[in-house]
């Protein structure tokens, strides 16, 4: 068994403020080699999709090489979200510090045909394994690229549809935090739901996975509701008038999130849906910052990762780079963590099948994760509970996967 990407061997002793000057210092040096190989028409330096000018972190020959392929010069946010998740790759790469590996950033601009350039150029360029792209077009460009090489993709997408193949989703996907809910509500004695569900592709997986969870544990979900934008007052009579009717309803499943739920708590608390009556429960989409400030909402339970590794992680990237980084940077940080975390096995072993999903999976910023051989993934989740302040830890994620089957 591969030691978790967790545990760090023979830094232990290392001040954290002391690893971060040493980081800067490679960041430098590692400019000036690409600056170097730029000037020289080095593989990588020149035109097309080439790794980044003054960018690229790059070693001798040899050394594992792991292509990151962003959308670095797409328009609008979307760069700044690629920027924040190129940085978090770098920072992994840094406090891991792994000399074998050598990190090799590829500017996707965000359309296919800038996701296949940039799979080409870093093939020829020797990479052993890609990270990214971020969007579904970008991954399947990417991804016929990839297969006829034969090097495997970890993609930050949340389309299963581009999953597969040798094409591995890290990202949080719709639907699969939904059993760890629903297997907690019901060991808490719930057993009769109903449903407030938004129509969206969202509202409908989600539903469909709760659905699936409650028929497998034999609850029941007789009360049913379903709204739009406009539509959001007349759902929640439904439920009010369920709840007030008498008819057993031990929880409300509300798999929305924060585009509907400051909108959708005021007005089920003036319906008289509230913590009192009805135990609420949501999904990962509650996980955002301001989710506390919904009073209608305080008590009720969603799964997510651990809060503290988040925490930690935005800790570090702020000393390293100021600023908070986007949620999703974390992925960006754990693929290139698990990406070092084998780069000792041989070459042409190191990012095998068997490897990638390797069934005691990877510990990350989010908590533990694995790759599915279908190429979706796998997570270990905690049970939080919304607080008027910071959400509160009421069931402690797993710490192996054998402890977590009902998950």
């Amino acid at each position: 068994m591969q030691p978790s990407f967790s545990a760090r061997a023979g830094t232990g002793a290392i001040p954290h403020t002391l690893r971060h000057h040493l980081s800067a210092i490679k960041r430098i040096v590692a400019s000036l080699i690409a600056a170097l190989s730029v000037s020289c028409g080095a593989p990588g330096g020149g035109g097309g999709f080439a790794t980044m000018p003054g960018e690229a972190i790059t070693g001798a020959p040899g050394q594992v090489k792991v292509a990151l392929l962003l959308p670095i010069s797409a328009p609008g946010s979307t760069a700044n979200v690629a920027k924040a998740i190129k940085q978090a790759a770098e920072l992994a790469l840094f406090d891991f510090d792994n000399p074998n590996v050598s990190l090799v950033p590829k500017d996707t601009k965000g359309t296919p045909d800038g996701a296949r350039l940039a799979a080409e150029s870093a093939i020829q360029d020797g990479a052993e394994l890609i990270v990214g792209p971020l969007f579904a077009q970008e991954v399947a460009g990417a991804a016929d690229v990839a297969r006829r090489a034969g090097v495997p993709m970890i993609a930050f997408s949340s389309d299963e549809k581009v999953a597969g193949n040798g094409v591995y989703l890290l990202s949080f996907l719709a639907g699969r935090d939904v059993p760890r809910i629903v297997s907690f509500a019901m060991a808490r004695g719930k057993r009769n739901f109903a449903v407030l569900v938004p129509q969206t592709p969202y509202g409908r997986i989600a539903e469909a996975a709760f659905a699936k969870a409650v028929a497998a544990g034999s609850g029941s979900a007789p009360v049913r509701a379903s709204f739009t934008s406009g539509s959001m007052s007349g759902a929640v009579q439904q439920i009010a008038s369920a709840v007030k009717s008498g008819q057993r309803i031990d929880a409300l499943f509300l798999p929305a999130g924060r585009e509907e739920l400051p909108s959708l708590a005021p007005l089920l608390a003036a319906a008289g849906v509230t913590g009192t009556n009805v135990q609420f429960i949501g999904t990962g989409q509650w996980d955002y910052p301001n989710v506390g400030g919904e009073q209608a909402l305080v008590g009720g339970w969603y799964p997510a990762p651990d809060p503290s590794g988040w925490n930690k992680f935005s800790a570090s990237y702020a000393k390293t780079f100021g600023g908070t980084p986007p949620r999703i940077a974390s992925l960006g940080y754990d693929a290139v963590s698990l990406a070092v975390s084998l780069s000792q096995n041989p070459q042409g072993q190191r990012y095998s099948f068997s490897q990638l999903t390797r069934g005691s999976g990877f510990a990350g910023v989010d908590g533990l994760f694995r790759l599915l051989p279908d190429g979706t993934s796998e997570r270990g989740l905690a049970i939080l509970e919304v607080r008027p302040g910071s959400p509160r830890v009421l069931d402690p994620a797993p710490r192996s996967f054998a402890t977590a089957s009902s998950y």
